[in-house]
């Protein structure tokens, strides 16, 4: 059966005024990632990205040659819309800049969005559900065996979850588990489709590299 391996982005730049570029740290992960897959004899044989910076780069730095396709559908759920749109319109800056802060709010936004929705929010729960399916189709029809797509932890967590048939609530806490530059892989046929490993970091599994993985 065919593979479609999907890479969430390395560490973008929390904090920051552009939080869509990856750090120098992110760069050294996607890079450690490309050389294992290569190390493996594992080379795509069609790429694909979203359309956001962080996820380009990653690509970029993973060194495969050859041209990606750019489908907007594998971005990220818009997290500062989501919780601006929750806070009425301004979210308090602790829960932009404080790490802890963020992710507590991100959790407990998300689970609103999922069952009650977030008036104002640009993308509702459904629409998002919707665009991360069609990327998959998109993904894995006919021509390619070894499919790399560059994504987001939502856009991930949403596909395992949907893969499995979990519960709305699971897709949070898989979501918050999901590690920088970590793969999670899926074979595939005309007509089946199954989670083959999630959160991979083969890339990190020794002394000189571990201390290289994060998880924001």
């Amino acid at each position: 059966m065919a593979e479609l391996i999907i890479v969430r982005h390395g560490q973008a730049s929390f904090g920051a005024r552009n939080y869509d570029d990856l750090s120098d740290l992110g760069r050294q992960q996607s890079r450690a990632l490309g050389d294992t897959l290569r190390a493996l004899d594992w080379v795509p044989d069609r790429m694909i990205t979203g359309s956001l910076m962080r996820q380009k780069q990653t690509l970029e730095e993973m060194g495969f040659a050859g041209a990606a396709e750019e489908h907007a559908g594998w971005n990220e759920y818009d997290f500062h819309d989501l919780l601006n749109s929750r806070y009425g319109g301004v979210a308090p800056d602790d829960v932009i800049t404080d790490r802890k802060t963020h992710f507590r709010a991100l959790r407990e936004t998300l689970a609103e969005w999922q069952t009650r929705g977030i008036p104002g929010a640009g993308e509702t729960w459904g629409q998002f559900c919707d665009r991360v399916e069609t990327s998959r189709q998109s993904a894995v029809r006919a021509g390619a065996e070894r499919v790399l797509v560059v994504s987001s932890g939502g856009a991930i967590a949403r596909l395992v979850a949907a893969s499995l048939g979990l519960q709305n609530d699971q897709m949070i806490a898989l979501n918050l588990q999901i590690k920088n530059t970590s793969t999670s892989r899926f074979v595939f046929s005309k007509e089946k489709f199954f989670l083959h490993e999630f959160n991979s970091v083969p890339h990190f599994h020794n002394l000189e590299r571990a201390a290289l993985m994060t998880y924001s």
